[in-house]
């Protein structure tokens, strides 16, 4: 713990365009943590290269990923926001788990199996061990809480594994971190397919609203939104549409579904999916004009890129020491 702040860790990979999936359920509720935690908010582009990427375009979107975390309301004067890879240590306490995780514990890993599938020319060994990589990002923190979705439950769990087989074999070293996983928002589905979640490296663009598309993007985007049969706007089990969309709009407006379900009694759906597109382009616009100045400004992100950077090391540095001198290497 640093002063008597708890600490919280997320990373967001620089791969795509970032969805309002990833806004609602994580990003705009980070904010919000940085009265009461000491915050790291970390660029992952280690784990981006499991898959192959053009070099260009990853340096790219590892500045617009930046751009969107400040963008999105992350103050660089409360938050500690950084790059993974200028801090050497993450990659260093990676190799140190990968001795303390089993074969067995990452062969059983979901996102392995998935993208094994969806990249079959192209099983490297870090895909395989990029979960202990992902241990390392939280542990070198001493993180105590960390914000997941509901589908990134089993790698936090791993972590937790991995830091108390570790603090079993020699002594207290690592904070065994918890789930922090936001009561609304936590999953919002796909435009196209209400009963899969919104992915970014969807094909069917209308499936998906990024946080940068422009307001009419966004209203076309819902007004096609796919819906359920019958006509009310409700919550229930068989209307998985339109439970989605009353997600996304409890998310945007803070109205609970009882108030929703008041607001559009006696509407119909083509009203009622306008409206969510409108408080979604309008909550939206802000945060786009805002990241477009910011991309304008490369300087001032490479300043924040390099404070961050400092600020994370000097964390970093104190657990590696620990870490070092328990496994008995020689320190000079």
């Amino acid at each position: 713990m640093l002063g008597d702040k708890k600490i919280i860790f997320s990373g967001v990979q620089p791969s795509g365009n970032l969805t309002i999936g990833n806004y609602l359920g994580a990003i705009k509720n980070f904010s919000a943590f940085s009265e009461e935690y000491k915050c790291f908010y970390c660029v992952v582009d280690m784990h981006a290269i499991t898959v192959r990427q053009v070099a260009a375009d990853l340096r790219r979107r590892t500045y617009e990923t930046l751009a969107l975390y400040i963008a999105c309301g992350l103050d660089p004067e409360k938050n500690t926001l950084f790059v993974q890879s200028h801090v050497p240590a993450h990659a260093e306490l990676g190799w140190v788990l990968d001795c303390h995780t089993m074969f067995g514990e990452l062969s059983r890993m979901t996102q392995f199996k998935d993208k094994s599938a969806k990249h079959a020319d192209n099983i490297n060994a870090g895909l395989f061990t990029y979960p202990a990589l992902m241990a390392a990002d939280i542990l070198l923190y001493q993180t105590d809480l960390v914000p997941v979705g509901i589908d990134q439950k089993q790698h936090l769990e791993l972590s937790r594994d991995i830091a108390q087989r570790f603090n079993g074999i020699y002594g207290d070293t690592f904070t065994v971190p918890e789930p922090y996983i936001a009561k609304s928002g936590m999953k919002i589905m796909s435009l196209a397919e209400p009963l899969s979640k919104m992915s970014k490296s969807d094909t069917n663009q209308n499936a998906v609203v990024y946080i940068l598309d422009g307001k009419d993007d966004i209203i076309r985007k819902f007004k096609r939104a796919v819906t359920d049969s019958g006509s009310e706007i409700r919550m229930s089990d068989d209307k998985p549409g339109i439970n989605n969309l009353m997600t996304i709009y409890s998310c945007f407006t803070g109205k609970s579904f009882d108030d929703i379900e008041r607001e559009f009694e006696g509407k119909g759906y083509g009203d009622f999916k306008l409206a969510v597109g409108e408080v979604c382009a309008d909550a939206l616009t802000p945060v786009r004009e805002k990241f477009n100045a910011l991309m304008n400004d490369k300087a001032y992100l490479e300043e924040i890129m390099k404070k961050g950077a400092d600020e994370a090391a000097y964390c970093a540095r104190k657990t590696m020491s620990k870490v070092k001198r328990k496994l008995g290497f020689v320190a000079l």
